[in-house]
Protein backbone atom coordinates (compact mmCIF):
# COMPACT_ATOMS: atom_id res chain seq x y z
CA UNK A 1 0.00 0.00 0.00
CA UNK A 2 1.31 3.44 -0.86
CA UNK A 3 1.98 5.79 2.06
CA UNK A 4 -0.78 8.32 1.16
CA UNK A 5 -3.38 5.53 1.03
CA UNK A 6 -2.13 4.13 4.33
CA UNK A 7 -2.27 7.56 5.98
CA UNK A 8 -5.84 8.08 4.78
CA UNK A 9 -6.87 4.63 6.06
CA UNK A 10 -5.36 5.33 9.47
CA UNK A 11 -6.99 8.77 9.66
CA UNK A 12 -10.38 7.28 8.74
CA UNK A 13 -10.04 4.58 11.38
CA UNK A 14 -9.03 7.11 14.05
CA UNK A 15 -12.03 9.28 13.10
CA UNK A 16 -14.40 6.31 13.40
CA UNK A 17 -13.00 5.29 16.78
CA UNK A 18 -12.65 8.79 18.15
CA UNK A 19 -9.13 8.16 19.48
CA UNK A 20 -5.59 8.65 18.22
CA UNK A 21 -3.96 5.32 17.37
CA UNK A 22 -0.55 6.83 16.61
CA UNK A 23 1.59 9.63 17.95
CA UNK A 24 3.40 11.53 15.20
CA UNK A 25 7.01 12.17 16.17
CA UNK A 26 8.70 14.14 13.42
CA UNK A 27 8.55 11.98 10.29
CA UNK A 28 7.86 8.86 12.33
CA UNK A 29 4.77 7.40 14.01
CA UNK A 30 4.54 5.27 17.15
CA UNK A 31 1.53 3.46 18.57
CA UNK A 32 -0.44 5.26 21.27
CA UNK A 33 -1.73 3.32 24.30
CA UNK A 34 -5.07 2.99 22.48
CA UNK A 35 -3.22 1.74 19.39
CA UNK A 36 -1.33 -0.86 21.44
CA UNK A 37 -4.60 -2.10 22.96
CA UNK A 38 -6.30 -2.29 19.57
CA UNK A 39 -3.34 -4.05 17.94
CA UNK A 40 -3.36 -6.76 20.62
CA UNK A 41 -7.08 -7.39 20.15
CA UNK A 42 -6.79 -7.25 16.37
CA UNK A 43 -4.13 -9.98 16.41
CA UNK A 44 -6.45 -12.20 18.43
CA UNK A 45 -9.34 -11.53 16.02
CA UNK A 46 -7.11 -12.56 13.12
CA UNK A 47 -6.07 -15.68 15.06
CA UNK A 48 -9.75 -16.55 15.53
CA UNK A 49 -10.39 -16.11 11.80
CA UNK A 50 -7.43 -18.38 11.05
CA UNK A 51 -8.91 -20.95 13.45
CA UNK A 52 -12.25 -20.86 11.62
CA UNK A 53 -10.59 -21.27 8.21
CA UNK A 54 -8.36 -24.07 9.47
CA UNK A 55 -11.32 -25.88 11.05
CA UNK A 56 -13.12 -25.86 7.70
CA UNK A 57 -10.01 -26.98 5.79
CA UNK A 58 -9.26 -29.74 8.30
CA UNK A 59 -12.50 -31.58 7.55
CA UNK A 60 -11.41 -34.62 5.58
CA UNK A 61 -7.83 -33.34 5.23
CA UNK A 62 -6.40 -33.54 8.75
CA UNK A 63 -4.57 -30.71 10.49
CA UNK A 64 -3.07 -28.17 8.11
CA UNK A 65 -1.66 -24.67 8.39
CA UNK A 66 0.94 -22.81 10.42
CA UNK A 67 1.36 -22.50 14.17
CA UNK A 68 3.53 -19.77 15.71
CA UNK A 69 5.29 -20.98 18.87
CA UNK A 70 7.29 -18.91 21.35
CA UNK A 71 10.06 -20.73 23.22
CA UNK A 72 13.08 -20.03 25.36
CA UNK A 73 16.37 -21.43 24.04
CA UNK A 74 16.47 -24.66 26.06
CA UNK A 75 12.78 -25.37 25.44
CA UNK A 76 13.35 -24.84 21.71
CA UNK A 77 15.92 -27.64 21.85
CA UNK A 78 13.74 -29.95 23.92
CA UNK A 79 10.86 -30.58 23.55
CA UNK A 80 10.11 -28.29 20.58
CA UNK A 81 12.54 -29.94 18.14
CA UNK A 82 11.16 -33.39 18.99
CA UNK A 83 7.59 -32.12 18.67
CA UNK A 84 8.30 -30.68 15.21
CA UNK A 85 9.84 -33.99 14.13
CA UNK A 86 6.74 -35.88 15.31
CA UNK A 87 4.41 -33.38 13.65
CA UNK A 88 6.22 -33.83 10.34
CA UNK A 89 5.55 -37.56 10.61
CA UNK A 90 1.89 -37.48 11.67
CA UNK A 91 0.73 -34.04 10.47
CA UNK A 92 2.78 -33.17 7.36
CA UNK A 93 0.40 -30.31 6.56
CA UNK A 94 1.44 -28.42 9.72
CA UNK A 95 4.28 -25.89 9.66
CA UNK A 96 5.79 -24.70 12.95
CA UNK A 97 7.29 -21.21 13.12
CA UNK A 98 9.27 -20.56 16.30
CA UNK A 99 9.97 -17.21 17.95
CA UNK A 100 12.91 -16.96 20.35
CA UNK A 101 12.23 -15.50 23.79
CA UNK A 102 14.67 -14.53 26.51
CA UNK A 103 12.49 -15.57 29.44
CA UNK A 104 9.22 -17.20 30.46
CA UNK A 105 7.76 -13.72 30.98
CA UNK A 106 8.49 -12.90 27.34
CA UNK A 107 6.92 -16.18 26.17
CA UNK A 108 3.73 -15.36 28.12
CA UNK A 109 3.64 -11.85 26.64
CA UNK A 110 4.01 -13.16 23.06
CA UNK A 111 1.08 -15.53 23.57
CA UNK A 112 -1.19 -13.07 25.38
CA UNK A 113 -0.59 -10.39 22.73
CA UNK A 114 -1.56 -12.80 19.98
CA UNK A 115 1.84 -12.87 18.31
CA UNK A 116 2.09 -16.62 18.98
CA UNK A 117 -0.58 -19.26 19.56
CA UNK A 118 1.44 -21.41 21.93
CA UNK A 119 4.58 -21.18 24.03
CA UNK A 120 7.01 -23.51 25.81
CA UNK A 121 9.16 -22.25 28.67
CA UNK A 122 10.70 -23.08 32.03
CA UNK A 123 9.48 -21.18 35.08
CA UNK A 124 9.61 -21.83 38.80
CA UNK A 125 6.02 -20.54 39.04
CA UNK A 126 3.05 -21.58 36.90
CA UNK A 127 2.65 -18.97 34.11
CA UNK A 128 -0.57 -17.03 34.65
CA UNK A 129 -2.53 -14.39 32.78
CA UNK A 130 -6.08 -13.55 31.86
CA UNK A 131 -7.27 -16.06 29.28
CA UNK A 132 -4.07 -18.14 29.57
CA UNK A 133 -3.95 -21.93 29.95
CA UNK A 134 -0.77 -23.57 31.26
CA UNK A 135 0.14 -27.28 31.32
CA UNK A 136 3.04 -28.73 33.31
CA UNK A 137 5.19 -30.83 30.98
CA UNK A 138 8.09 -32.04 33.09
CA UNK A 139 10.78 -30.90 35.49
CA UNK A 140 13.79 -29.73 33.51
CA UNK A 141 17.16 -30.36 35.19
CA UNK A 142 20.12 -28.00 35.31
CA UNK A 143 23.52 -29.36 34.30
CA UNK A 144 27.05 -28.20 35.02
CA UNK A 145 28.86 -27.98 31.66
CA UNK A 146 32.64 -27.59 31.78
CA UNK A 147 35.51 -27.37 29.27
CA UNK A 148 36.61 -30.68 27.70
CA UNK A 149 38.69 -32.89 29.97
CA UNK A 150 37.68 -31.06 33.16
CA UNK A 151 37.03 -33.38 36.12
CA UNK A 152 35.11 -32.47 39.25
CA UNK A 153 33.12 -34.26 41.93
CA UNK A 154 33.30 -37.88 43.03
CA UNK A 155 33.88 -39.29 39.54
CA UNK A 156 30.39 -40.75 39.09
CA UNK A 157 29.09 -38.00 36.80
CA UNK A 158 27.35 -36.11 39.58
CA UNK A 159 28.29 -33.10 41.67
CA UNK A 160 26.96 -31.21 44.66
CA UNK A 161 26.41 -27.49 44.86
CA UNK A 162 29.49 -27.17 47.08
CA UNK A 163 31.66 -28.54 44.25
CA UNK A 164 31.05 -25.26 42.42
CA UNK A 165 32.98 -23.20 44.94
CA UNK A 166 35.86 -21.32 43.34
CA UNK A 167 34.70 -21.85 39.74
CA UNK A 168 34.38 -19.19 37.05
CA UNK A 169 31.18 -19.14 35.00
CA UNK A 170 29.77 -17.96 31.69
CA UNK A 171 26.29 -16.65 32.53
CA UNK A 172 23.39 -15.10 30.60
CA UNK A 173 22.04 -11.68 31.42
CA UNK A 174 19.45 -11.25 34.17
CA UNK A 175 15.77 -12.25 33.77
CA UNK A 176 16.49 -15.80 32.60
CA UNK A 177 15.79 -18.95 34.62
CA UNK A 178 19.45 -19.99 34.31
CA UNK A 179 20.71 -16.68 35.69
CA UNK A 180 18.22 -16.82 38.57
CA UNK A 181 19.45 -20.30 39.48
CA UNK A 182 23.11 -19.22 39.23
CA UNK A 183 22.48 -16.22 41.48
CA UNK A 184 20.76 -18.43 44.05
CA UNK A 185 23.63 -20.95 44.05
CA UNK A 186 26.17 -18.13 44.29
CA UNK A 187 24.38 -16.80 47.35
CA UNK A 188 24.21 -20.25 48.96
CA UNK A 189 27.67 -21.56 48.09
CA UNK A 190 29.75 -18.40 47.74
CA UNK A 191 32.99 -17.94 45.77
CA UNK A 192 31.33 -18.28 42.35
CA UNK A 193 32.88 -15.82 39.92
CA UNK A 194 31.49 -14.55 36.62
CA UNK A 195 34.03 -14.86 33.80
CA UNK A 196 31.67 -13.61 31.07
CA UNK A 197 28.10 -12.34 30.85
CA UNK A 198 26.36 -12.80 27.50
CA UNK A 199 23.12 -11.64 25.92
CA UNK A 200 23.06 -14.34 23.25
CA UNK A 201 22.74 -17.69 25.00
CA UNK A 202 23.79 -19.58 21.88
CA UNK A 203 27.40 -18.52 22.55
CA UNK A 204 27.49 -19.98 26.08
CA UNK A 205 28.49 -23.49 24.97
CA UNK A 206 31.19 -22.27 22.50
CA UNK A 207 32.68 -20.12 25.28
CA UNK A 208 32.74 -23.10 27.64
CA UNK A 209 34.45 -25.22 24.97
CA UNK A 210 37.11 -22.50 24.58
CA UNK A 211 37.82 -22.67 28.30
CA UNK A 212 36.35 -19.30 29.30
CA UNK A 213 34.50 -20.89 32.19
CA UNK A 214 31.87 -23.39 33.28
CA UNK A 215 28.14 -22.89 32.77
CA UNK A 216 24.79 -23.93 34.17
CA UNK A 217 22.67 -25.20 31.29
CA UNK A 218 19.22 -26.83 31.12
CA UNK A 219 19.21 -30.50 30.15
CA UNK A 220 17.91 -29.64 26.67
CA UNK A 221 21.57 -28.86 25.90
CA UNK A 222 22.84 -32.24 27.18
CA UNK A 223 23.15 -33.94 23.78
CA UNK A 224 24.87 -31.01 22.05
CA UNK A 225 27.23 -30.41 24.97
CA UNK A 226 28.38 -34.04 25.09
CA UNK A 227 28.70 -34.30 21.30
CA UNK A 228 30.84 -31.16 21.37
CA UNK A 229 33.24 -32.75 23.87
CA UNK A 230 32.26 -30.79 26.98
CA UNK A 231 32.34 -32.41 30.40
CA UNK A 232 28.75 -32.64 31.66
CA UNK A 233 27.65 -33.28 35.23
CA UNK A 234 24.28 -33.64 36.92
CA UNK A 235 23.55 -32.29 40.38
CA UNK A 236 22.91 -34.54 43.36
CA UNK A 237 20.35 -33.69 44.60
CA UNK A 238 18.99 -32.51 41.24
CA UNK A 239 18.54 -28.81 40.48
CA UNK A 240 15.14 -28.68 38.76
CA UNK A 241 12.75 -26.17 37.24
CA UNK A 242 9.24 -26.90 35.86
CA UNK A 243 8.69 -26.68 32.12
CA UNK A 244 5.33 -25.47 30.79
CA UNK A 245 3.19 -25.42 27.66
CA UNK A 246 0.94 -22.36 27.44
CA UNK A 247 -1.79 -21.16 25.08
CA UNK A 248 -4.82 -18.89 25.15
CA UNK A 249 -8.37 -19.96 25.84
CA UNK A 250 -10.91 -19.78 23.02
CA UNK A 251 -10.69 -20.95 19.41
CA UNK A 252 -7.33 -22.16 18.15
CA UNK A 253 -6.25 -23.28 14.71
CA UNK A 254 -6.08 -26.94 13.76
CA UNK A 255 -2.30 -26.59 13.45
CA UNK A 256 -2.04 -25.22 16.99
CA UNK A 257 -4.29 -28.01 18.28
CA UNK A 258 -2.03 -30.59 16.64
CA UNK A 259 1.03 -28.97 18.26
CA UNK A 260 -0.62 -28.82 21.70
CA UNK A 261 -1.96 -32.39 21.55
CA UNK A 262 1.41 -33.74 20.40
CA UNK A 263 3.23 -31.87 23.17
CA UNK A 264 0.88 -33.12 25.89
CA UNK A 265 0.98 -36.68 24.55
CA UNK A 266 4.77 -36.72 24.62
CA UNK A 267 4.78 -35.36 28.17
CA UNK A 268 2.33 -38.03 29.30
CA UNK A 269 4.35 -40.81 27.66
CA UNK A 270 7.53 -39.55 29.34
CA UNK A 271 5.80 -39.45 32.74
CA UNK A 272 4.68 -43.05 32.35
Amino acid sequence: MAQPSLSRAIAKLEEELGVALFHRVGRNAVLSSAGESMAERARQVLRDLDALRAAAQAVGEGAVGRVDVAATSSSALEPVISIIAELREHHPGVTVSTSSALSATEVVALVLRGRCEAGVCASAERPVGQGLVSHHLRDEQFLLVMPPGTAVGAGDGTITANDLRGMHFVVPHAATAVRARFDRLAAEVGELAIAAEVGDRSVVLPMVLRGVGAALMPDGWDYLARRSGASVYRFDPPERIPQWLIHRTGPITAAARAFIDTTLSRAQDAAE
